[in-house]
């Protein structure tokens, strides 16, 4: 590896993309969860579980490991390749051998693990490398992650219907492994760049902190909202669809085929308004006095579009284009909580602790992979008026939206970093 020359895009841009375009596909679920709840005569809700314990992992994962990631980052990159590729080949094994609580440890628990720690290694070494525009640097490595099921989902797809299920899990693991090793391979800090153990802080100290829990809670909010509605777009579209002149008079499964189409490509738009949000929001911080203000932006954002649909009953009334703003917008702000969360930490905390806030930061991720759904599906079946059971969810979110935006205002009161205690 020594013929390699140490610059950012070698040691830092490439493996960051090798990594987070590997662990990304965890989004990939809905893909092939049918599908395995229809080989293991299991209902879809009881497989739903492997999503959501890989995302309780991924967090929780982050929150204790993050000091290891802080030590050590090719050790640390070499346990997430290992972890993921083993959970992702055990899926397809546990598949193969009908074996239920095989898909929950090894998709949940053990892949899970692989992509906490997978989620931290770059995200730093980006920042050191990239010092004066950190913010563009994660911006990179979680459009990564966010990209990872654009580019999966269709050779997924393609996998499954020429080679089946439980064959695509094992090629794709040997594709993985490849691409994380290289990663492994590849990463390096900064020439210079020396760890020092006196300096790093306890997780302890860092949470006694109210600015964290301010950060935590904004982010947290960030991600339940948006998983409460990316849950539910689909169907939405569907309804909204569902009500135009041109497919009212359409049987249920005529309607389905005549909108495949056009939900499909909202959904791959809906990708690319996530990934330019990870990019674009994270960029712009790096020119903003204070980072906390690209969050007060996407919540304003976000709320200003959920009132909306609240002026406008678009849902209701089928105004396609005021649903889309919804729609794409909160997908961009999702996204772009993601990738600014680092340099807000950095911020607050420093450099030189922040692979440590950054995961501790990430258990809002493992709480908010729980609760997301469950709000968006509660709501929507408990609403008092089941033909407006999806516009019944828009005020919940623009109340949590303001929530939270009160929450980051708050820690952007905070004038300077305060040293945390060892």
């Amino acid at each position: 590896m020594s013929r390699i020359a140490d610059n950012r895009w070698t040691r830092a841009i490439a493996p960051a993309l090798l990594i987070h375009v590997s662990i990304g596909t965890v989004y990939c679920w809905s893909v092939f969860k049918q599908l395995i709840a229809d080989r293991m005569h299991t209902p879809a809700g009881t497989i739903e579980w492997g999503f959501s314990l890989a995302i309780f992992f991924l967090g929780m994962s982050a929150a204790f490991l993050g000091p290891m990631v802080e030590r050590d980052i090719k050790k640390s990159a070499l346990v997430s390749m290992v972890c993921f590729v083993v959970g992702f080949a055990g899926t397809g094994l546990s598949i193969a051998l009908n074996f239920l609580p095989g898909v929950f440890i090894c998709y949940g628990a053990i892949m899970g693990v692989g992509l906490g720690i997978g989620y931290l290694v770059p995200v730093k070494n980006l920042m050191l490398w990239f010092s004066n525009n950190k913010g563009l640097a994660t911006g990179i490595a979680v459009a990564g992650f966010g990209l990872a099921k654009a580019i999966a989902s269709p050779v997924m797809e393609y996998l499954i219907a020429s080679v089946g299920l439980v064959a695509m899990f094992y090629i794709l693991a040997a594709v993985y492994a490849v691409m994380m090793f290289a990663g492994f391979l590849l990463i390096k800090r900064p020439q210079g760049y020396v760890y020092h153990p006196e300096a790093q802080v306890s997780r302890r100290s860092i949470m006694k902190k109210p600015v964290f829990w301010g950060i935590w809670l904004a982010f947290y909010i960030n991600i339940t909202c948006g998983l409460a509605l990316i849950s539910q777009e689909k169907d939405i579209l569907h309804d909204v669809l569902s009500q135009m002149p041109k497919y009212a008079g359409l049987s249920a499964d005529k309607l389905s085929v005549a909108i495949a189409g056009i939900v499909g490509t909202v959904l791959a738009v809906d990708a690319v308004f996530n990934t330019l949000g990870r990019i674009g929001f994270s960029t712009l911080s790096d020119h903003l006095k204070r980072r906390e203000t690209v969050y007060l932006i996407i919540f304003a954002m976000s709320i200003a579009v959920c009132l909306l649909q609240i002026g406008t009953h678009s849902i209701d009334r089928a105004l396609l284009w005021a649903v889309l703003a919804m729609l794409f917008l909160v997908n961009a702000g999702y996204g772009g909580g993601f990738s600014t969360l680092p340099v807000l930490l950095d911020q607050h905390f420093g450099i030189t602790a922040v692979s440590t806030t950054h995961g501790l930061a990430l258990s809002a991720w493992a709480i908010a992979g729980l609760s997301g759904n469950q709000l968006a599906s509660f709501v929507v079946s408990h609403a008092s008026d089941q033909t407006h059971r999806y516009s019944a969810l828009i005020p919940i979110l623009a109340l949590l939206y303001a929530v939270a935006a009160v929450s980051i205002w708050l820690v952007s009161r905070v004038k300077k970093r305060e040293p945390v205690a060892a």
